[in-house]
């Protein structure tokens, strides 16, 4: 099964049916919002892969990404995107993606994105290369390292961070998440070391730092 996260709804129609009739899936679910998806997937929905548009309402760049995977942990991520830089591919990998494919390309694409990462590999559009290690300047491999390190975090630690980056208070986190005040510090404590932040603030600007317009900008 098959599930796709995207909130325009022609877009979704097309693939339901482009997938299904290539590849004889019985079954392709949509959902207009990352929390829709998120929501989804808490409630059972078992999905062999995901696909997803980083684009959303709900989502500020690379985080609804870690915050999918860290939701459904082994189910492989396809991204697509109508805006396929070669910084944003790049980006979207070190995230944890396994693959990419923009929102402009033919259906066959998709089908073999699909293909591909069914089968354990990775799937990248043609004419895409990987930015050179000598190219980037520091700004580049900090944002980078911003995108590794909130991958590292686990689910629970993923949905806390969301929380705090909207300025949520421990006693509000606890209350939201049905845990303890003393628990969600620790969580807090573990989030701050695991991104190398000394603050809450800080531990929100390195989120925000994996944002596309912040890759974009490097």
């Amino acid at each position: 099964m098959i599930l796709v996260i995207d909130d325009h709804p022609l877009f979704c129609e097309a693939l339901q049916m482009t997938l299904s009739d290539a590849l004889g899936l019985a079954q392709v679910e949509t959902a207009s919002s990352l929390g829709a998806g998120l929501a989804a997937l808490r409630g059972g929905l078992q999905a062999d892969t995901i696909i997803l548009d980083l684009n959303l309402p709900d989502v500020a760049g690379l985080d609804g990404l870690t915050r999918l995977r860290n939701a459904a942990p082994g189910v492989p991520v396809i991204v697509v995107s109508s805006m396929a830089e070669d910084r944003i591919i790049t980006a979207v990998l070190h995230a944890g993606a396994a693959g990419f494919v923009p929102k402009h390309s033919p259906r066959e694409a998709f089908v073999e994105a699909i293909r591909a990462v069914a089968q354990g590999g990775t799937y990248l559009p043609q004419g895409y290369s990987a930015p050179s290690r000598a190219d980037d300047d520091a700004a580049t491999l900090a944002g980078r390292s911003a995108v590794e390190r909130l991958a590292e975090l686990t689910p629970q630690q993923g949905r806390i961070l969301a929380l705090v980056c909207e300025g949520y208070l421990n006693k509000q986190i606890a209350y939201e998440l049905s845990i303890s005040e003393t628990t969600v510090k620790a969580h807090v404590t573990a989030i701050l070391r695991k991104l190398g932040a000394q603050s809450r603030t800080q531990a929100v600007r390195i989120a925000n730092s994996a944002s596309f317009a912040q890759i974009l900008r490097e």
